[in-house]
């Protein structure tokens, strides 16, 4: 754990939500259960297996040293530790509290988040270069935002330029919090939100296209939901329909046991008309001993239009 409480004796106070330290990446050695994160104002210690009291006391007393020197005046500390072992899952407030509601910022958009209730609190650090980059993309695009959950990627694109956005995600929790967020960055046109099973909704689905950009970004395995396996071959065979000549397909995995060849043979395989453009890079601060096991996002572009022959 030494690793983990260096890198909390070392950190500044970002301004934005920030991942400090990412022991599963692999580059440190007996942390690879741990990870630490600012949803400011609140520091959340994640741990894949259980952690002892005393364990516990360590970061919170190497947490509350390093609050004394970049904390602002007056400030109270706030952390939360969350367990994730199978069948010692846990969530516990450790010190101060979370804001009701609690709104972080990044890259100029706001979000609500929730961590303490779940495993997922709303916004997923690591994607953080594929909403910088949907934002560039996106101006003057109609986007298809598959499996949107809290619709942070319609943020970025309506941001971004964005004529329309599509949100298509079958829980009508996720997408209650994505409304919440766009009216949270000023957003009350542009998107709408259909909370349907995607693979039941193609219909609806295509007859709002053709879309310039389709975001792909699936749970890697969520039972009854989605097994990336067997599921997104479906998703990739839509994509030819559901693009316009010259569009964009943003494919997400973050499943460590699947590679970028397993999405790359899958498209070829059953929509080879579209052209791999690149895969985008992952935030430095998620960095991975092995680039194959950490977050996947690739770019692929539909044929334009073949020149009018007869002209």
């Amino acid at each position: 754990m030494q690793a983990l409480l260096s890198a909390l004796g070392s950190m500044t106070l970002p301004s934005d939500v920030q991942r400090i330290f990412h022991g599963r990446g692999g580059l440190h050695p007996g942390c690879e259960h741990l990870s630490f994160d600012w949803f400011g104002p609140v520091w959340l210690l994640t741990s894949f297996q259980p952690m002892e009291a005393a364990e516990l006391a360590r970061v919170g007393a190497a947490l509350a040293a390093r609050w004394a020197d970049i904390g602002p005046a007056d400030t109270p500390l706030n952390w939360v530790y969350q367990c994730r072992a199978i069948g010692q899952a846990e969530t516990r407030l450790m010190s101060g509290s979370v804001p009701e509601p609690h709104d972080v910022t990044e890259q100029g958009a706001r979000y609500r988040v929730h961590l303490l209730k779940g495993q997922n609190h709303g916004l997923f650090l690591d994607m953080a270069k594929g909403r910088q980059w949907v934002r560039e993309q996106a101006e003057n695009a109609k986007v298809l935002n598959l499996f949107a959950y809290t619709c942070a990627f319609s943020i970025a694109a309506l941001q971004g330029g964005a004529r329309q956005v599509v949100n298509v995600d079958m829980s009508a929790g996720a997408m209650g919090l994505g409304q919440v967020n766009h009216a949270l960055n000023g957003l009350r046109t542009g998107a709408s939100f259909l909370t349907h099973d995607i693979f039941k909704t193609w219909g609806k689905i295509t007859r709002s296209g053709p879309y310039h950009l389709v975001i792909v970004d699936p749970p890697s395995f969520q039972k009854g939901s989605f097994v990336a396996t067997k599921d997104y071959a479906k998703l990739m065979r839509r994509l030819p329909d559901l693009l316009r000549p010259g569009g964009q397909a943003m494919l997400c995995l973050n499943a460590p046991e699947l590679s970028v060849d397993f999405l790359k043979s899958q498209m070829t395989e059953v929509a080879p008309e579209l052209v791999f453009e690149h895969r985008l890079a992952n935030p430095p601060s998620f960095a991975d001993v092995d680039p194959e096991r950490s977050l996947k996002v690739l770019i692929y572009r539909a044929p334009e239009l073949a020149p009018d022959a007869h002209r």
